[in-house]
């Protein structure tokens, strides 16, 4: 099997897959990575617990790929070799599962399909269902990891936490972003029942690092913890001081237990990245890792990137993923501090089942943008281009075009950009991968 004929048949799982309790995702796990038909050493609530590898898990609406790219430099800076899984992926499937810097290759990613699918075959004439589109790749990455045998393992959750496939696993830390209104018809309709979902990741004495951004989170956040006997780090407003922004970077300092008013710098100029490397450096501390040192800190906050925050794809070309209410005020408040002498222009696309007309009014009413080019991008979770009409049409502050093509709507907008405008793109990771493509191309 070719690694094409792999990801095409991972693609089509929800088609056919069916719905699996934890402890299933848990006992597979164990059988994977070798353990004995009695399963793994179970952790104090039942997750396996990993012998080779400390894991740190994430969970949260926005920022868990860019705390989980921070953690990862910071913690190769140190010496340590280190193993990750995210969510999702912008061009390749292979982005998932990373060693190091580097995704799975493609014959390792062939070699780990056929052993989980081979498990999952076996599983089947048991009558038990089919992992899941998300539960394959995470057992995909647990099964690698099992023989790569990383010091460190990273997690991102899919979504939520308490029912997450991630969750299966005992964490030796939990991070939990900042929580806010997404995967509403899965997690619940208000920031009390999301965040629930969100907090269950938290284990009984496992350090909690989290995000004071809302009252009614926090105080949910805080509760679990305590509960759970948690050691908690709470990173507010308080924490991060001294905010600069350069041309290409930011500065600020960093209050917490270990780090007192300690300045970094980011090689970004997305705002919102300095609470994302809080979070990363204030999980670090409860790792106790003596090669983990203020030095290897700061280069590794320095060096880290994760793709589609903020990403400069070509000279006044920046990528944005923000693809959710918060993930676009977030962008909205990086682009109103960018400097930009010239004009600037939005290349938007947004999922059906996102809250776009809040999105949109938030874009419409910043008065940022002089041009929307407005497009569909290819898949069918796509909004429509009628939908997308619809929702633009009562805000006459910006100039807007329609397109059918995301590809035309960004080369429209190149061709109209002078020397000192800004190009943005934002609304979707869909849109943010297929227009990576594009520029790569071109």
């Amino acid at each position: 099997m070719t690694c094409k004929e792999a990801e095409a048949y991972i693609l089509a799982i929800p088609k056919f897959a069916g719905k699996r309790p934890l402890k299933d995702t848990a006992r597979l796990l164990g059988r994977i990575t070798g353990e004995p038909e009695a399963g793994r050493e179970r952790g104090t609530d039942g997750t396996c617990r990993i012998q080779n590898s400390k894991v740190i898990h994430i969970a949260g609406t926005n920022g868990k790929g860019s705390v989980c790219a921070y953690l990862r430099s910071i913690l190769l800076e140190s010496g340590c070799s280190v193993g990750m899984f995210t969510s999702p992926h912008l061009e390749e499937m292979r982005e998932r599962i990373c060693l190091g810097q580097e995704m799975i290759s493609q014959e390792e990613f062939v070699f780990y399909f056929e052993k989980i699918r081979a498990y999952t075959e076996e599983e089947m004439k048991s009558s038990r269902p089919h992992p899941s589109f998300f539960e394959f790749l995470f057992l995909m990455a647990m099964a690698y990891f099992e023989d790569k045998k990383p010091e460190y393992i990273i997690l991102e959750t899919g979504l939520g936490g308490r029912l997450d496939a991630t969750s299966c696993v005992e964490p030796d830390v939990c991070v939990i972003t900042e929580i806010g209104y997404d995967h509403m018809q899965y997690l619940g309709d208000t920031i009390e029942q999301i965040t629930s979902e969100k907090a269950a990741i938290i284990r009984p004495g496992v350090p909690v690092v989290f995000v004071d951004r809302r009252r009614e989170s926090t105080e949910i956040l805080t509760g679990c913890a305590g509960n759970s006997e948690s050691p908690a780090t709470i990173i507010g407003k308080d924490n991060i001081l001294n905010v600069n922004i350069n041309h290409k970077s930011i500065d600020f300092s960093l209050h917490t237990g270990y780090y007192k008013y300690v300045s970094f710098s980011l090689n970004t100029i997305a705002v919102y990245q300095t609470e994302n490397a809080s979070l990363a450096v204030a999980a670090t501390e409860y790792l106790r890792d003596k090669r983990v040192t203020e030095s290897t800190v700061r280069k590794g906050l320095w060096k880290a990137f994760w793709p589609g925050r903020m990403e400069v794809l070509m000279p006044g070309v920046y990528l944005d993923g923000a693809h959710n209410e918060d993930g676009i005020e977030a962008f909205l408040t990086t682009v109103e501090r960018d400097g930009c002498e010239g004009r600037r222009f939005l290349l938007f696309g947004v999922s059906e089942d996102k809250q776009y007309s809040v999105m949109i009014q938030k874009v419409a009413k910043s008065g940022l943008f002089e041009r929307a080019a407005v497009t569909v991008f290819e898949t069918d979770r796509s909004a429509s281009l009628n939908t997308l009409k619809a929702a633009w049409a009562q805000y006459k502050g910006i100039s807007c075009s329609f397109y059918e093509d995301a590809e035309k709507a960004c080369l429209a907008l190149l061709k109209a950009k002078g020397g000192g405008d800004r190009i943005y793109i934002a609304g979707s990771l869909y849109l943010a991968g297929q227009i990576k493509s594009l520029i790569r191309r071109i």
